[in-house]
């Protein structure tokens, strides 16, 4: 296998340089014998386990005894564990999005990976940006990975509907914008929304990923569901413990799990589940970290001929806890076995084939999971469409859509910014019809470093008037809990140039999901003459947010730092700095 040691390198792997290997293996052994360690414990194989606890971030609020029994199961395996942190992305704590420090954690993440001993490494995360963040240092390692999540939370209940984060949120905040839910009742719902911890329990972009980590063979079958709070999760986390150390004696690397074959079953069952759009921008950087030539297309494709199995908010009804109560992810891959490669191997060792031929179909008693013959619903959960307001693609979640809306064309009422709609739709005199368009831009990854914005609200004065869908387009992202008719990711952004940047208010929109095509209705000439007006808005000042808006790539291809990215399959920057765009020659 490639890359297979003779033996662990154990705690002298990745010696600190002195100039002398004896002498740095000698001074570590000291230090280690000043910690504790002694002769037995430094001849055992090194597990490091990435610890991401972190008061702000609630939905890790238990990662510590998820983290105690992956150290658990390492011991148990006759390994050594040694816990290290990294940064936590708590995605309601920071400013302006968790999405800005993605690329940040990957990067830290690779760099211990490749300067600490270990002979394998457990990734503990599982807040939205933790686990993409995770596989994309994983795909660039040289050792063992194996991922392990802290699990989604349990529902709570508000005068006897059942609560969950955060469609639910969405929902309810709708209803109290409309004025259905007044100021106290709202105060209850809150309580009840997040009841315990661990990440959101609805299909999310945290549950998304954990299922995109386990389909990819990333993660220990059946480690996407388990409740955050259940002895379910900490089990599922004390045999990855072991596994790491089985791997550590008997490498399976990386490169060995994430082949273009296991990313072809990763974008059938993010159709089947009725994934978060958020997972695209996510996968496509896994994949090009790992050499993998994804494009949009292929998530459409894929979409296409995959009917909804799933029957999980925001696409359905239910929650992660009846997900997991149907057997999770591996009975998914038993309800997709005809359309899966099942020649794949993940850290488990076996193959898929493998794995499949012990796990029962969807039992009948249960109604969260479909089959092919029986599904939950059609096929196309989630469509991309290019078009001249998108020439490079756009993506748009057609199972959380109003039908009726994705066919449709209206007048552009034009939003500069996130700060821009939160002032203008609470405006009750806004000159708005439920026919508008709604268009968000600067909110791409260049722009404001692509922010969950674009599932911006109904205006005000439409919601009270109990209007509850538009259009909106955007080149932002937005939450997988949300709903509505939203175009994403258009590409390229705005901010560099791209066709968002040149819509007036009033402008005519035309959105055809069916025809996979969003349109500006408006001539070539006066586009040219709107381009030639254009001024880029400046690159920030200094730190980590200059060199990610220098260096970010566009949606279609991930959004990763292009020097981050294999060279063969680097494209042309188009963002600042680059002379390819026109636009950029005069920014600051």
């Amino acid at each position: 296998m490639a890359g297979k040691p003779e033996a662990p390198a154990g705690v002298t792997g990745n010696l600190t340089s002195y100039g002398d290997p004896g002498f740095s293996a000698y001074l570590r052994k000291a230090f280690l014998a000043g910690a504790g360690y002694d002769a037995e414990d430094v001849h055992r194989p090194v597990v490091g386990i990435a610890d991401l606890r972190s008061d702000y971030n609630p939905c890790h609020r238990l990662l510590p005894s998820v983290v105690e029994s992956v150290k658990r199961g390492v011991l148990q395996a006759g390994g050594l564990p040694f816990v290290f942190p990294t940064a936590s992305l708590g995605e309601t704590f920071l400013n302006p999005t968790a999405m800005l420090l993605r690329n940040l954690l990957a990067m830290e993440t690779e760099e211990l990976i490749a300067s600490q001993p270990m002979d394998a490494v457990v990734l503990v995360g599982g807040c939205d940006k933790t686990v993409p963040a995770q596989l994309m240092a994983a795909a660039s390692s040289d050792v063992p990975v194996v991922l392990e999540v802290v699990g989604p939370m349990q529902t709570g209940s508000w005068r006897g509907e059942r609560l969950g984060a955060c469609t639910d949120c969405r929902r309810m905040w709708m209803r109290h914008r409309a004025g259905e839910l007044d100021d106290r009742e709202i105060a209850e719902v809150e309580g009840e929304l997040v009841s315990t911890a661990g990440t959101c329990m609805v299909m999310g972009t945290a549950s998304t990923m954990a299922s995109m980590a386990e389909t990819l063979g990333m993660m220990l079958p059946g480690g996407a569901t388990p409740a955050a709070p259940s002895g379910a999760r900490l089990r599922h986390a004390a045999a990855t413990g072991r596994r790491a150390v089985e791997l550590a004696r008997d490498p399976l690397l990386p490169r060995d799990v994430l082949t273009p074959a296991a990313f072809r079953n990763a974008l059938v069952v993010l159709a089947a589940l009725g994934g978060s759009t958020n997972a695209v921008v996510h996968l496509l950087a896994v994949a090009r970290r790992a050499g993998v030539p994804l494009t949009l297309d292929a998530f459409d494709a894929a979409s296409a001929a995959t009917p909804l199995l799933v029957d999980l908010k925001p696409s359905g009804s239910g929650y992660m806890t009846d997900f997991h109560a149907a057997g999770g992810v591996p009975v998914l891959l038993k309800a997709l076995e005809s359309r899966l490669d099942t020649g794949v191997r993940g850290v488990a060792g076996g193959s898929l084939a493998d794995l499949l031929a012990g796990t029962d179909p969807p039992a009948g008693w249960q109604s969260t999971v479909g089959t092919l013959e029986h599904p939950v619903g059609d096929t196309g959960a989630l469509a991309v469409v290019h078009g001249s307001l998108a020439p490079d693609g756009a993506v748009i979640k057609v199972s959380a859509a109003s039908p009726d809306l994705l066919v449709h064309e209206g007048p552009a009422l034009v939003l500069e910014s996130a700060e821009d709609a939160a002032v203008r739709l609470d405006d009750e005199n806004l000159d708005v019809t439920p026919e508008h368009v709604i268009v968000l831009r600067n909110s791409g990854p260049v722009g404001a470093a692509m922010p969950e914005a674009g599932s911006v609200p109904v205006p005000r004065a439409l919601a009270r008037q109990g209007v509850r869908d538009m259009v909106r387009i955007s080149d932002a992202r937005m939450s997988g809990t949300s709903y509505g008719t939203v175009v994403l990711h258009c590409s390229p952004e705005s901010a560099v140039g791209g066709p968002l940047a040149l819509v007036r208010d009033g402008d005519r929109i035309r959105l055809d999901v069916p025809g996979r095509r969003v349109d500006l209705l408006v001539d070539d000439e006066e586009l040219e003459r709107r381009r030639a007006a254009l001024v880029p808005p400046p690159l920030p000042a200094r730190g980590w947010r200059r060199l990610y808006a220098a260096t970010v790539g566009q949606a279609h291809e991930g959004a990763d730092l292009d020097f981050l990215v294999p060279e063969a399959l680097r494209s042309a920057r188009t963002g600042p700095g680059s002379t390819e765009n026109p636009i950029t020659e005069t920014r600051s």
